[in-house]
């Protein structure tokens, strides 16, 4: 019942690798991986949850692994990522499913959330909080910050970061998952001034991280073996699909227009880090869930724990999103 079995499924004109635990017919829960991420991320959740009763879906989406990448930028708007979740529920015959998105995958789950209430059994947001942007958010980006460096503004730009990001798949992924870990953040503070656009890069101020293991709070979280796996990954998809995501944060916010937080009746959860980079830009998320979500059930908020929350605490983790489903 908990191993985890891979396929290859056609939805929504694409096919996703997907990843999959427990018994087909059971209540369904999604899996959302984030950037620059894979259904990897969700390698300690499977199992658990499974365990736990529920048929448990985790795509490699659109863009990551070996699974479709189209070529078009608008291919990977939330219409078309919110499209595909759906469309795995329809493959397998389901109404609805509990969504759990991590990073950008939070933010694709709270749009299937308020654009389709009716397929969301209940949504969790790890590590991104839903938000309502006032306009156009790159648009606001450029007029606050002008010339300087804003990694989502440089990945606006179609080649330079595929290209410095593709140049070396395992140094840019083992760069990433420690510069945004616990051990990495643990103490830092967000710069004052950013440095300018021209000649900065994503990775340029990176610091070069230890050894691996990693470690975290409950000991190692990411291996030799795991760094292997994202690297190969990444090195057959480059990374135009999924910086693409980025680059449609306009359309979708166009997309969403009128549908606001009232939309999201149904039980809703936020799980993060204490020092998550995303909670030290935005450390009011959980306040305005709580203001503006109807089925806003709290949040929980693990110490020590960075931005790969899942991978490096997961047993606070598990303990977590088990809780809440218990409730539902």
């Amino acid at each position: 019942m908990t191993l985890t079995r891979t396929s290859t499924i056609a939805v929504n004109g694409v096919e996703l690798v997907v990843h999959e635990a427990g018994t087909v017919g059971d209540p369904v829960v999604i899996l959302s991986h984030g950037f620059p991420e894979l259904a990897h991320s969700w390698r300690h959740q499977m199992a658990p949850l499974a365990a736990a009763g529920y048929h448990v879906i985790a795509p490699d989406q659109r863009g990551y692994g070996h699974s479709t990448a189209p070529t078009a930028v608008d291919a990977y708007g939330t219409d078309n990522l919110t499209g595909d979740l759906f469309a795995l529920l329809d493959h397998y015959d389901a109404d609805d499913a509990v969504f759990v998105g991590h990073d950008w995958g939070s933010m694709v789950v709270w749009e299937a959330a308020r654009h389709r209430p009716d397929r969301v059994r209940a949504v969790v947001g790890v590590s991104v909080p839903y938000v309502e942007w006032p306009g156009p958010p790159v648009q606001l980006m450029q007029m606050v910050y002008g010339d300087r460096f804003v990694y989502i503004l440089y990945f606006q730009q179609v080649g330079p970061p595929e290209a410095e990001l593709g140049a070396d798949s395992r140094r840019t992924m083992s760069h990433v998952l420690y510069g945004a870990s616990g051990e990495a953040t643990a103490g830092r503070e967000m710069p004052t001034e950013l440095p300018p656009m021209e000649g900065t890069g994503f990775l340029t101020m990176m610091n070069e991280p230890p050894a691996l293991p990693y470690m975290g709070p409950e000991g190692p979280w990411l291996t030799d073996d795991d760094l292997d796996h994202y690297a190969a990954e990444f090195a057959h998809s480059g990374f135009f699909g999924p910086v693409s995501w980025y680059r449609n944060l306009d359309a979708n916010a166009a997309r969403a227009t009128g549908l606001g937080a009232e939309r999201l009746t149904m039980p809703s959860y936020f799980i993060t880090g204490d020092v998550d980079v995303v909670r030290l830009m935005d450390p009011t998320g959980p306040e305005r869930m709580r203001n503006s979500l109807p089925g806003y059930r709290g949040e929980t908020i693990i110490p020590g724990a960075g931005h790969w929350v899942q991978q490096e605490t997961p047993a606070a983790f598990n303990d977590a999103l088990l809780g809440f489903l218990r409730t539902l």
